[in-house]
């Protein structure tokens, strides 16, 4: 069972503007990437499901993270049908996150109170996904589907939309100003976070630092 609420965990990604995004089949370091993005400030953090037995890694992770990052909401990303979803809501996901719209995974969130962000890559599908009750929606290739410029024209007929932007989204200051003064709530951020030597030589105080260096940034931009 989810340890935040649905209020909780919109409200966190909407504070801090970012979600890191992670994938390894190792759960020691994944257990140290979720603990060094903790301690650079970041508080809701993506699982994507991406490799075999990743739900056993999830799982995992997940106790461990209620006990030694005691305020880290911890969800999974890549889900594209219910059966997934539902098997890792079971696990205690507290969000799911895909890269296209599913309407029957927006009706098992929904019965279970969990935020449902699917990707969308068109003005219809964001309608549709906010029609299914998704709060948060996802553009999905961000960097392919307009960039910025498709946010801002979003939410000038939109303006409720909340949109989350994975894809193209870097650690930079230009970059972020970019995406923050378009109008969206919240970044997911993955490989640009973890630079591969960093995590292959265990270097988690660079990934601690860039995780505060970006936060410090978005916190910036939202003024």
């Amino acid at each position: 069972m989810a340890r935040f609420t649905k209020i909780e965990v919109l409200a966190t990604m909407q504070r801090t503007g970012m979600v890191p995004v992670f994938y390894n089949a190792d759960l020691e370091v994944a257990k140290q990437v979720v603990k060094a993005c903790y301690e650079g400030g970041v508080r809701a953090f993506e699982f994507t499901n991406r490799g075999d037995y990743a739900h056993e890694i999830f799982g995992c992770l997940n106790k461990w993270t209620a006990k030694e990052c005691p305020d880290m909401i911890l969800g999974v990303g890549s889900v594209v049908d219910a059966p997934t979803a539902s098997l890792y809501i079971q696990l205690g996901a507290n969000f799911i996150v895909g890269p296209l719209f599913n309407p029957d995974i927006a009706k098992v969130c929904n019965r279970r109170a969990i935020p449902y962000t699917p990707g969308c890559g068109s003005v219809s599908e964001i309608g549709f996904a906010q029609e299914a009750g998704c709060d948060l929606v996802k553009i999905f290739p961000a960097g392919n589907v307009g960039g910025p410029s498709f946010v801002k024209n979003i939410k000038a007929p939109m303006p409720w939309s909340m949109i989350m932007a994975t894809g193209a989204v870097e650690p930079e200051e230009e970059n972020l100003n970019a995406w923050f003064k378009a109008g969206v709530t919240v970044v997911g951020m993955g490989s640009k976070l973890f630079p591969k030597e960093a995590v292959v030589e265990g270097n988690w105080q660079a990934i601690s630092d860039k995780c505060r260096y970006a936060l410090d940034i978005i916190a910036k931009a939202k003024q």
